[in-house]
């Protein structure tokens, strides 16, 4: 049986390749997993088959015979850990890989997560303005220390693994914001991601989704 993953049937990303199921289809992809995908409503998310898999009512949910998982970073690293092509053998690099993938969770996507919250949900709000200013410096002084801990290096932890995966995906949602301009280092450090065959392969596959639900 092949694992299967739910994701959005109509993504509000517009096939953009933003929505969380793509970290996981770039996953698969890179691994070479075949995978079953179930697409799910807005509505279809609210219902209780749908919160017994993913109990905020989001995307992605995985499973994979008697492993059920949610959460798109858990998900990548289970993967990956079945995997050795995205987890370094070696203890040091293994370590440096774990360390950046949850830095791209818990470090820094948050201040770009909350960037879009300013964007699409406080457009009524005479503070939008500032709170713009407030969030985009929080979020050039973490990008500023990505920048520098990147260097001259390809990826993270010295081979590309599920850290780049999650990493890059999350500095993506700033494509259009007019930040990543001011960091070649990373723009090219993105540009090389959306090189990889794999990343190529999960983007049409979310992308044909949403022209899918746009043709029926």
């Amino acid at each position: 049986m092949m694992p299967t993953l739910t994701a959005f049937k109509d993504s509000p990303d517009k096939g953009a390749g933003l929505a969380r199921d793509m970290r996981v289809r770039w996953a698969l992809e890179e691994v070479g997993q075949p995978y079953d995908v179930r697409l799910v409503t807005s509505q279809q998310m609210k219902n209780p088959a749908h919160l017994a898999r993913q109990p905020f009512g989001q995307i992605p949910a995985y499973e994979d015979g008697d492993v059920a998982m949610f959460e798109s970073g858990a998900i990548v690293l289970h993967i990956a850990e079945h995997h050795p092509v995205l987890l370094p053998r070696d203890s040091v690099q293994r370590a440096r890989a774990l360390s950046w993938l949850f830095a791209a969770l818990s470090t820094v996507e948050p201040p770009i997560l909350e960037r879009e919250t300013v964007r699409f949900f406080e457009t009524d709000k005479p503070w939008q303005a500032e709170r713009f200013d407030m969030v985009d410096a929080r979020i050039r002084a973490r990008l500023d220390q990505l920048a520098a801990a990147l260097g001259d290096a390809d990826w993270f932890a010295g081979a590309f693994s599920a850290a780049d995966i999650v990493m890059v995906h999350a500095i993506r949602r700033l494509d259009g914001a007019g930040i990543l301009e001011g960091y070649p280092r990373l723009g090219a450090y993105i540009a090389r991601a959306e090189t990889q065959p794999a990343y190529q392969r999960a983007f049409a596959a979310q992308y044909q989704v949403f022209q899918d639900a746009h043709l029926s």
